[in-house]
């Protein structure tokens, strides 16, 4: 092989047949859709750098066997990226690759563009039986939609969010979130604020304490959302503009209830604003004082234990983990001196503590 005093233009005594123009030819093994692999680009980039095709010398210096460079170059060759000179056909000449990738990648847009037209055909064929669908439900007795699975639930709430046009309105029991649920749920409440959607949640006080509610209820506040914490909450629910509500099935599965009926909707949206007055503006733990916010938890944990209720009722109530009640019960009657339940409602009783200060919820 030699370079000819033309700048670019490769010779080959041997050269690997090519296709006369870019892109790969029909009867091409290259899979065009993949593009070049890791050789090919190593030897394209030797052979412009280069001006001149060595094999022997390519495969030292690109650190590759010889049969390695072989297999590039004919790659190459297929894929138009060298072609053979007009005038020399034993010559090899650098084809500039935006050409190359216009050729290449033109069939892979109109089979995107026709995939994406019957994927907005099949959307548009489901979309006309959902109205049917919603007249049933509203042609029902109780406006109730049970959908049971976790990724139903998902595209159920998504397309509620982008529907919502005034409101919603959750309440979120429990402690802990997990940081990649909450990211997730930052963008849908970014997109909902942004359009003018007011927000207003519902915590355990024992979110304070998670770092990852704290960063995210930071970050939504900033946007205009509102949140608030109370000793106890009623339960998950999502109401989207007053009339469509979220609650969870029944069990321990990822379902979900779509409640569409006005009075039931109505009631859940009163429940929602009798917690929401009583709760306190959400703050971290240190900010209002670590010893008054476990104060606030045990003075609720003591009149909760005088009712007579389970640590396993306790725990979902306050949404802490069964240990984590079942700890800061001990701890209690410790501090009391008490020897059974029982004997720890009277001595709080007696001393005052479950006198909470006005702050009772309305389920106490």
């Amino acid at each position: 092989m030699h370079i000819t005093g033309e700048p670019g233009t490769i010779s080959t005594s041997a050269g690997p047949s090519v296709s006369p123009s870019p892109g790969p030819s029909s009867e091409s093994s290259v899979d065009p859709s993949a593009g070049p692999g890791h050789h090919e680009v190593a030897l394209y980039q030797w052979v412009v750098r280069n001006e001149r095709l060595d094999r022997d010398r390519a495969a030292r210096e690109l650190d590759l066997g010889r049969a390695e460079v072989d297999a590039a170059l004919a790659a190459l060759t297929e894929r138009g990226l060298l072609k053979a000179d007009v005038d020399d056909p034993a010559r090899l000449r650098p084809v500039d690759p935006d050409l190359v990738a216009v050729v290449v990648t033109t069939s892979l847009e109109t089979s995107i563009r026709a995939q994406q037209a019957a994927l907005h055909r099949i959307r548009d064929q489901f979309a006309s039986l959902r109205g049917h669908y919603l007249d049933s439900l509203r042609r029902g007795s109780v406006g109730l939609e049970l959908i049971p699975g976790l990724e139903e639930v998902r595209a159920a709430l998504n397309r509620a969010s982008a529907e919502c046009t005034e409101e919603i309105l959750t309440s979120q029991p429990g402690g802990n979130r997990v940081p990649a649920a909450l990211q997730e749920a930052l963008a849908r409440d970014t997109e909902m604020l942004s359009r003018g959607v007011r927000m207003r949640t519902l915590y355990h006080h024992t979110a304070r304490f998670n770092g990852p509610s704290q960063a995210y209820v930071a970050m939504a506040s900033g946007l205009g959302a509102e949140y608030r914490t109370a000793h106890e909450l009623f339960g998950r629910l999502i109401v989207f503009d007053r009339k469509v509500a979220f609650i969870p099935e029944q069990g321990d599965g990822w379902g979900a209830v779509v409640i569409r009926e006005p009075s039931v909707v109505h009631f859940l949206c009163e429940l929602f604003e009798q917690y929401w007055t009583h709760a306190e503006p959400f703050s971290d733990a240190v900010t209002d004082g670590l010893e008054a916010v476990a104060k606030d938890i045990d003075r609720t944990i003591v009149r909760l234990l005088a009712a007579g209720m389970k640590d396993e009722t306790i725990a979902r109530r306050l949404g802490m983990s069964l240990r984590t009640a079942r700890k800061h019960i001990a701890d209690i009657m410790e501090q009391l001196g008490a020897e059974s339940r029982f004997q720890a409602g009277v001595l709080a009783a007696r001393q005052g503590l479950l006198d909470d200060g006005g702050k009772t919820s309305p389920a106490g």
